[in-house]
């Protein structure tokens, strides 16, 4: 059934947006967050399992020092206060894909509190995001509802279980209320989320895949009357997995609400599923409050409890931030705020650094990656770093580029062969023989038998019109299929003809 929406500027005209944004990061430690079971997905179901992390009677947890220290530093990375001492608290629900039947996870205890993400729009403001807190937590299994239509509980014949996952180390960032972002919140939304993911991507604690379920969004949104202080009911649109579906499913329920609102409807505090082929949502479940979870402190795990010293070296070692490395990377390759963002976009970023690391200069690096490449990665539908071509070997292409041995379109060639598996890009222009053609002698020819089978345009040339040598420069670059140096082409046209260039 459609639901019936207000337009998105009706809704504005009228109530006020507030956001709370709820993350999970998968951490990229190599066993679980309580047991020593491998985290490497894509095993066989059940496979990576213990009888710790299937709940088992007598086993009990051990907390990964690691999943601690990537907390630390995510909660550093956001300005968050890191407590001096916190501890693990039992979250209870009906849990089908939890062997234990509860969560083992941080309640009013969390790792990292009170900090702040500054993130910048795409007109060049910044606007601050307040965290409330960030915490320590594991994942569920993996349900796989079978016999229905849509994939969901609802029509299946039966759910098949996998708990390899189930145990893997997540951390849960939590927004403060976002206020004031009136119409931008959808934009605010998703520039949040994609700085977020860069920091966590800069700690080198988590690749933060969206679309591999390793980073995943919560939206929650209520709207309240113009002028008015007191939060509206809130909806929480579920596991959204991609920055521009967290902007359309915040600018869904936005008009949603507001449409409820407006025929004097009430909001149900309920969970939503985000759905990528409309943008729509739909009702999941009635929301629990936190006191419905019947949150109790962990008995079998000691509190965390680290060392300001610890704490200290860990903030000394954090990388350069991904704002401030942006900010410095595009003072370094001077271009504008819109083009770096792009480049962003793109996933360019690194790719661009390590092709310039290797020896390119950096406007051509940022040709090829956006350029060529970018359009590669659009049509494959993948990311620029699963095309199969490594920065050194653009770097390479670069080199032949600026040596005179290929031209433009002979260097896409190139990057075409890498791309589909024919080898490194010398191994590419031997194989294909891509070679620019630089023997006068050669082009000489060709030259003069492109004037005598195009003997007005040459007529016109010598009478004055230089202008008209282009087709000339074409008719010999078709000739030698491309692999003509076509300055070199035009300078002994001209002198074939006796024109002044």
């Amino acid at each position: 059934m459609t639901t019936e929406l207000l337009s998105y500027e009706d809704a504005l005209a009228s109530y006020d947006p507030v956001m709370g944004l709820e993350v999970h990061v998968e951490l990229g430690t190599k066993t679980k967050m309580f047991c020593g079971c491998s985290t490497e997905l894509k095993q066989d179901a059940n496979s990576q399992t213990c009888p710790t992390c299937l709940g088992l009677p007598g086993a009990l947890p051990v907390v990964n020092e690691i999943g601690v220290e990537s907390a630390i530093k995510i909660g550093l990375a956001l300005n968050c206060e890191i407590a001096e001492w916190c501890r693990f608290a039992r979250k209870n629900y009906f849990y089908p894909d939890m062997p234990k039947n509860f969560q083992t996870s941080q309640y009013d205890e969390p790792i990292a509190f009170n900090g702040y993400l500054d993130v910048q729009l795409e007109d060049g403001e910044v606007f601050r995001v307040e965290i409330e807190r960030a915490h320590m937590e594991e994942d569920t299994g993996k349900s796989t509802h079978v016999g229905g239509a849509t994939g969901r509980i609802h029509g299946a014949s039966h759910s098949l279980l996998d708990y390899n996952r189930a145990g893997i180390p997540l951390i849960e960032i939590v927004t403060k209320p976002i206020e004031g972002a009136g119409e931008r919140a959808p934009e605010v939304a998703k520039a949040y989320v994609a700085e977020l993911r860069e920091v966590i991507k800069a700690l080198g604690v988590s690749e933060a895949r969206m679309d591999k379920g390793q980073m995943r969004c919560d939206v929650n949104l209520s709207l309240r009357p113009h002028g008015t202080k007191e939060f509206g009911t809130r909806s929480e649109t579920k596991n959204v997995n991609s920055l521009r579906s967290v902007e359309r499913a915040a600018r869904f329920e936005i008009q949603r609400h507001a449409a409820v609102l407006k025929d004097g409807g009430k909001i149900v505090q309920e969970t939503r599923h985000f759905h990528e082929e409309d943008g729509s949502t739909t009702s999941g479940r009635i929301k629990d409050n936190a006191e419905d979870y019947r949150y109790f402190p962990e008995p079998d795990l000691v509190p965390v409890a680290p060392a300001r010293e610890w704490v200290e070296e860990l903030r000394a070692a954090l990388p350069e931030m991904p704002r401030v490395r942006r900010n410095r990377l595009r003072e370094e390759w001077g271009v504008s705020e819109f083009d770096m963002q792009s480049i962003l976009n793109a996933g360019a970023v690194d790719p661009i650094v390590a092709t310039i690391e290797a020896g390119a200069p950096s406007d051509q690096a940022r040709k090829w990656w956006m350029g060529e490449l970018a359009r590669h990665a659009n049509e494959s539908g993948k990311a620029l770093d699963e095309l199969g071509i490594t920065p050194a070997q653009v770097a390479r292409v670069c080199e032949l580029v600026a040596s005179g041995d290929l031209n433009d379109k002979l260097a896409r060639q190139v990057l075409e062969g890498v791309l589909k598996g024919e080898g490194t890009p010398d191994e590419v222009v031997e194989k294909r023989g891509l070679k620019v053609v630089s023997d006068d002698g050669a082009l000489t020819t060709a030259v003069q038998e492109a004037i005598a089978g195009n003997a007005a345009i040459a007529d016109k040339i010598r009478g004055g019109k230089v202008a008209a040598v282009g087709a000339l420069v074409g008719a010999v670059m078709k000739a030698t299929r491309g692999q003509a140096d076509a300055a070199r082409v035009k300078e002994l046209i001209l002198k074939e003809l006796g024109v002044e260039g």
